[in-house]
This record gives C-alpha cells, sequence and structure tokens, in this order.
C-alpha cells in the first residue's frame, strides 16, 4: 500500500488527537470538543509553521513584505508612516496579531544581521508596534515578538515584528 501525503496528515492528526486525550485523562478536567479542535488546529498550525521556517532561506530576494509595501498584495494596514508598514496578520495567533515592518529592507532579513547603521529603523519599528498597540486598544497588555533564523521559526527573511494581545498572554512562551 503507497503512502499518500493524505495518510500521513491522517496519522499526524490521530497522533494529535491521542496525546490531547491523554493529557484530559491526565489532567482530570473535562474538555469541551471546541477546546480540542483548537488545540489540534493549534498544534497543527504550529507544524505548518516550523515547516515553513525549515523552508525558507535568507537569499535577499524580495518577499511576500516587498509586495505588501509595493501595495501589490492587498493587507489591512493598521500604520503606515514613511520608514514603517504594519499590517494584520493573515493567519493570527491571537486576537490582535499585526506585524510591523521596515519599508526598506537595507540588508536587515534577521534581527541576527543588525548593524549600528540599523538602530534608528529598530528604534522606529518599536515605537510604531507602541503605536499600534494604542490603535488596537491592547497598550495595557501585548507583547512584541521576533523570530530570528529557521530555528526562531522565521518564514518570511524581512526583519518584522509580530504585535500580540486582546488575550491573556502566557510565560514562558513557546
Amino acid at each position: 500500500m503507497a503512502v499518500t501525503s493524505s495518510s500521513v496528515m491522517l496519522l499526524r492528526n490521530f497522533s494529535t488527537a491521542v496525546r490531547i486525550a491523554q493529557s484530559v485523562r491526565s489532567n482530570s478536567r473535562i474538555f469541551s470538543t471546541g477546546e480540542l479542535i483548537r488545540s489540534i488546529s493549534s498544534t497543527r498550525a504550529a507544524h505548518n509553521e516550523e515547516a515553513a521556517a525549515k523552508a525558507a532561506s535568507d537569499t535577499g530576494a524580495p518577499t511576500i513584505f516587498d509586495k505588501i509595501i509595493a501595495k501589490e498584495i492587498p493587507s489591512d494596514i493598521v500604520y503606515e508612516d514613511e520608514n514603517v508598514l504594519a499590517f494584520k496578520d493573515i493567519n493570527p495567533q491571537a486576537p490582535v496579531h499585526v506585524l510591523v515592518i521596515p519599508k526598506l529592507r537595507d540588508g536587515l532579513t534577521t534581527l541576527g544581521k543588525a548593524e549600528p547603521r540599523h538602530v534608528e529603523v529598530l528604534g522606529q519599528l518599536l515605537h510604531a508596534s507602541k503605536i499600534v498597540a494604542e490603535k488596537e486598544g491592547i497598550v495595557d497588555g501585548f507583547r512584541v515578538v521576533i523570530n530570528n533564523g529557521a530555528e526562531g521559526c522565521q518564514s518570511v527573511y524581512h526583519l518584522h515584528l509580530h504585535v500580540l494581545g486582546g488575550r491573556q498572554m502566557k510565560w514562558p512562551p513557546g
């Protein structure tokens, strides 16, 4: 019998469901169907993000963000100035999930490539994150995340900050 990608996905989903069921038993807490589905979906999304990060590479080539900056791809813009663009993430991980990016990459594909010449734009990105939090009504509680490289789960090599909020954040993250 040939193993197809749908067979592999079915096995992964079954494996995830078994782990969740074991967790339910060990926690002696009753989970609703909705909680189980959200947990499975969250696990699947995390796996997909990890796979995307491992598949991506820092070639310096134009990214989807360059197309969003050029307005070739529509986005739900939250904030924009001459140096920074902030727009809603199409795969939100919180009720509020906005990406903040520099309009000019200037070699800044990852935070790990930051140089002294990038200090000003890095500060502008953080300030724009605060403005986004104000505009989205989450200034009293939000998180700013930067994924760096494949092991940091970065899948788009154009430095970007994730502004997350609208729910109680957990610690430790990840």
